[in-house]
């Protein structure tokens, strides 16, 4: 895996586990992250590297400027030379390795505090590779009832636009299982060839393989109640981690 899919995945990661927020893309190569009409992060997507549009208010850069010295010179002549408009200081940063990007994430939270609750975990049923089985609108479990399964199908066509209504699954290693008497899911398979039982016992967890769903990082629109319900369940720890 090359370092800019690493910082795509993170950003991705980052961006959907810490921030409630709306993806309001382009189609071409811009992607917005807002909070109703408020845009908290832009970012511009290229084959060869993303660019970071972070916009800084007054009260802002005074939060910045207390705790400047604690970013690398990288960040700090960003911020020093870029151009000050009547709505704040734009900030254009090449995110260029994953350590600039840890730097960034500071500065995307002073732009605004994280706001996504984690899915409560009192009821949590969880798959072999770490998925949230109880928020799948495939559970077959008394955690979901129809009314809740129709909500959930609902924002799955949004991201993925297509949804098979007849599978149904009880979870990993139980009668009901959909991968019984078929053949198992990649994620497990690629557990399986490692010689363990399950994707949380490999210490390269969680990785791709056992991550479901949309992951990518692309100029498209996609709610926040969207990612919250057709996406998180998906994905092991649901960003937490």
């Amino acid at each position: 895996m090359t370092e800019l899919q690493k910082i795509r995945i993170e950003t991705v990661r980052f961006m959907r586990g810490k921030y409630m927020l709306n993806e309001v893309g382009d189609g071409n190569n811009e992607l917005k992250f807002k909070q109703g009409k408020k845009t908290i992060l832009t970012i511009y997507i290229y084959v060869e590297k993303l660019i970071f549009l972070i916009i800084f208010g007054k009260v802002e850069r005074e939060k910045f400027l207390r705790i400047k010295s604690e970013f690398s010179q990288y960040i700090q002549d960003y911020y020093d030379n870029s151009k000050t408009y009547h709505d704040g200081k734009w900030m254009f940063i090449d995110v260029v390795n994953l350590e600039v990007l840890e730097e960034v994430k500071r500065l995307i939270q002073i732009k605004k505090k994280p706001n996504r609750k984690p899915f409560p975990n009192k009821k949590a049923f969880y798959s072999l590779c770490g998925h949230r089985c109880d928020l799948c609108i495939h559970y077959t479990g008394d955690t979901i009832n129809e009314e809740f399964r129709k909500k959930l199908v609902q924002h799955s066509d949004n991201v993925y636009g297509v949804y098979d209504s007849s599978m149904r699954c009880s979870g990993c290693n139980t009668d009901g299982c959909h991968c019984n008497d078929k053949e198992i899911c990649d994620s497990l398979k690629c557990a399986f060839e490692k010689g363990f039982t399950a994707c949380i016992d490999c210490n390269e967890y969680p990785c791709l393989e056992a991550t479901a769903g949309y992951k990518g990082l692309e100029a498209r629109c996609i709610s926040a109640e969207d990612v919250t319900w057709a996406i998180l369940p998906y994905v092991p720890y649901q960003y937490e981690k």
